[in-house]
């Protein structure tokens, strides 16, 4: 019978194989888009409130993604760790020895799951703050007196100009 490839070879291969697509996407819209641009920075300026919050959460959720997946690894194995009476075959990873019992593919997708779980919930959390933090700066400057001017400051041009 033919050993099939490891999850997460095949997990790394696929994530490996999404930023490729990304970065080759991006890449091809920068060139699509005018050459003339000054800055290579992605002007957000046009785009609704909720598409911007959007990508904030699919950069938090991607990101937070890699930490959440070890911790899910190294608390389920602790936890197997324990249950199975501190047997060395069942240690977490750190002093996981060479005849260890390793986790089923159906206890890997478990812990994919859980990780992805946890990313996403890392995402909505931080939405939740961003947009109580807005609406409190909304409150704030409704809640100012009639006819009280609001002054934005923000930095010149690189070029020196307005």
């Amino acid at each position: 019978m033919k050993k099939s490839p490891p999850l997460k070879m095949i997990c790394l291969l696929f994530v490996m194989a999404v930023s490729i697509f990304i970065q080759g996407k991006a890449e091809a819209q920068t060139n699509s888009s005018s050459t003339n641009a000054s800055s290579s920075q992605f002007d957000m300026t046009g785009f609704p409130q909720w598409a911007k919050d959007l990508r904030r959460g699919e950069i938090i959720a991607f990101g937070s993604f890699p930490f959440a997946y070890f911790f899910t690894n190294f608390t389920i194995d602790t936890f197997r760790f324990a249950t199975h009476d501190w047997d060395r075959r069942y240690a977490p990873w750190p002093i996981k020895s060479a005849g260890s019992i390793e986790l089923s593919q159906k206890e890997q997708f478990r812990n994919l799951g859980i990780a992805a779980s946890g990313a996403v919930l890392i995402a909505v959390v931080d939405h939740l703050i961003v947009r109580y933090k807005r609406n409190k700066a909304e409150e704030k400057i409704r809640n100012l007196p009639a006819g009280t001017p609001i002054i934005i400051r923000k930095p010149l041009d690189e070029t020196g100009g307005d």
